[in-house]
C-alpha cells in the first residue's frame, strides 16, 4: 500500500487495487476563514492542483462534514458519481450535494474485496466535545495488504485504545497536529497523545499527519520528531510526513 498526504488529513491512498481519496480539503491558501483569528486558511497550499488531488480516483471516504475534510471546492470537484463512504448521520446533507452513490457505513461493509469498519472516536472532550459532533474513524482491511487504522479527528481515549486492541494494525494513521478549540480544549491529539499511540501499538507504523496547515494548531512537525525522540521512538516507528510526501508499506 502507498499512502501520500497531500495537506491537512487530505491524502491519496493506493490499497487492495483500489485508488482512495480521503477527507479532500482542497482550498487555496488563505481562502477559509481563521479558526482562531489569527490566520485566514489553509495556512499552506496544495502540493498539487485541487483538479490532479482528485483524478482518477476510484472511491473517497469522508470522515465527518467538518470544512477542513470536506470542503466546498472539494463537493464541487468530486466526481458526483465517485463511491463515497461517510458517517450515516452525514448521508443527507451529501446527497445535497448531488452525490449519487453514497454508501454510509454503520458497522462494517465490504467493497471491492477491501473491508471498511467505521470506528468511534472523540473529538474534544466535555462541552467542545458536544461542540465538535460526531466523527469517525475508519480500519481498512483487504487480503496481502496491511491492516490500517485512520484514526481521524480524535484525542487519545479509550475508543482509540480499544480499536488498536481489537484490530492489532500495523499502520495507524493519526491527526497529530494538537488543535485546540475556544478556551484551549485539545480536539485532535497533540505530541504527548501520539506517542501514546505509539506506545499502545509497538508493532505499528503510525503516520503523523493534519499538520502545519490550520490556524488553531499547537504541534509542528519539528516538536513531534523531537519529543518523539526524547521518549525513544525512533522515525521508522512515528513516520511525519511532509505535505506531498509519499509513504509505503509493505
Amino acid at each position: 500500500m502507498r499512502i501520500r498526504l497531500l495537506r491537512n488529513a487530505t491524502q491519496r491512498v493506493s490499497y487492495a487495487g483500489v485508488s482512495w481519496l480521503l477527507d479532500p480539503y482542497l482550498a487555496p491558501r488563505f481562502s477559509r476563514p481563521s479558526f482562531t483569528g489569527a490566520s485566514p486558511n489553509p495556512l499552506v497550499e496544495l502540493p498539487c492542483s485541487p483538479e490532479e488531488a482528485v483524478a482518477g480516483i476510484d472511491a473517497a471516504i469522508v470522515s465527518h462534514l467538518h470544512s477542513d475534510h470536506f470542503d466546498p471546492l472539494a463537493r464541487g470537484l468530486l466526481p458526483k458519481a465517485v463511491p463515497l463512504f461517510c458517517q450515516p448521520w452525514d448521508r443527507e446533507e451529501i446527497v445535497k450535494e448531488g452525490f449519487t452513490s453514497l454508501r454510509p457505513v454503520e458497522q462494517s461493509v465490504r467493497w471491492r474485496e477491501v473491508t471498511i469498519t467505521r470506528v468511534p472516536g472523540r473529538h474534544g472532550s466535555g462541552q467542545v466535545l458536544e461542540e465538535m459532533g460526531r466523527t469517525s474513524g475508519f480500519v481498512l482491511q483487504a487480503a496481502g495488504e496491511p491492516t490500517v487504522y485512520w484514526v481521524g479527528d480524535s484525542v487519545w481515549c479509550e475508543e482509540v485504545a480499544r480499536t488498536i486492541a481489537r484490530f492489532d494494525p500495523q499502520v495507524i494513521v493519526t491527526h497529530s497536529c494538537g488543535a485546540v478549540w475556544r478556551e484551549g480544549v485539545l480536539i485532535v491529539m497533540d505530541a504527548a497523545q501520539t506517542l501514546e499511540v505509539c506506545r499502545a501499538a509497538p508493532r505499528s507504523t503510525v503516520i503523523a499527519i493534519h499538520m502545519e496547515a490550520l490556524d488553531h494548531a499547537t504541534v509542528s512537525r519539528r516538536e513531534l520528531r523531537e519529543r518523539a525522540e526524547a521518549g525513544g521512538i525512533p522515525p521508522w516507528r512515528l513516520r511525519i510526513p511532509r505535505d506531498g510526501e509519499e509513504i509505503e508499506i509493505d
